[in-house]
Parts: C-alpha cells; structure tokens; sequence
C-alpha cells in the first residue's frame, strides 16, 4: 500500500472553504495541504507554518510537524503512517472491494462522537465537502453541549 491509496487528490477543491465548518476549531489560521482517504486533514498554519493533524472523528487537534519540510519527513515514516492514516482500515476497505471514486474519502455513517463505531459496515465512500462540513457541524454541535 502506498501513500496514494491513503490520500485523495484535493486540487479540485477550494482550500479556502473545504474546512469551513471547522472554523469553531481552527480559527481561520490553518489551510489544508493533505487529506487522508480516512477523512482526516492535515492542515497547515498560514501564520507559522506548523503542520497539524486534524482528526476529524475526534475533533482533536494535534501539532505533528514544525515545518512543511518536517512533515515530509514523518511520510515516509512507517509509524506515524500507521498512526495516522488508518491503513490496515483502508487495505480492509479496499479488498472488500470499497473504492473510492474521485472527489471521495471514507467516512463514518454513524460519526464516532455520536456512537459510531471504527468498523467495516459503518463507512462508506463520501463526497469529500460532505464529509468535513458534517464532521465539522456534528463536533461543533457536540463541543456546545458539552460546554
């Protein structure tokens, strides 16, 4: 499996707006440089270019690299990929036959802050706008009751 059965190709879309429903979250300073078929960004701070893993089934955001440079680097390393790119899901997801077509990455049906589970019969290929403003919505949604 390679880096590109991992990710999916974002220059079609408007980097400006895709994570439009994470702004609660990211505060209009980061823009994305690389999605995971898994439905997670990496984004990069436009103020100090620090690269960041958005995981979009927690709602988490984590710094993984200080430098654009430094992230190439964590690519081509085996752990952080396994860490960070779900790869024996998608090696899953693929063998049973659960392509993605252009403009798709795999989300979950039911979202994990809502119960959803990591598991085979709860993913489908998704529109990859779809997906960030629904995981976005849901978090932020989730965040204000919790608050």
């Amino acid at each position: 499996m390679t880096l590109n059965d991992l990710t999916v190709n974002i220059e079609h879309l408007e980097r400006d707006s895709l994570l439009s429903d994470w702004e609660w979250l990211l505060a209009g300073e980061y823009l994305p440089i690389l999605i995971s078929a898994s439905g997670d960004a990496f984004v990069q701070n436009v103020n100090n270019d620090q690269v960041w893993w958005l995981d979009t089934g927690g709602a988490e955001l984590s710094q993984v690299a200080g430098s654009p440079e430094e992230f190439n680097e964590l690519l081509s390393d085996k752990e952080f990929v396994i860490d960070c790119f779900a790869v024996q899901m998608i090696g899953d997801l693929i063998q049973s036959g659960n392509i993605l077509s252009s403009g798709q990455i795999y989300s979950l049906v039911k979202p994990w802050l809502l119960g959803g589970q990591y598991e085979l019969s709860n993913i489908e290929p998704t529109d990859i706008e779809v997906h960030f403003s629904l995981t976005g919505q849901v978090a932020q949604q989730i965040g204000e009751k919790e608050s």
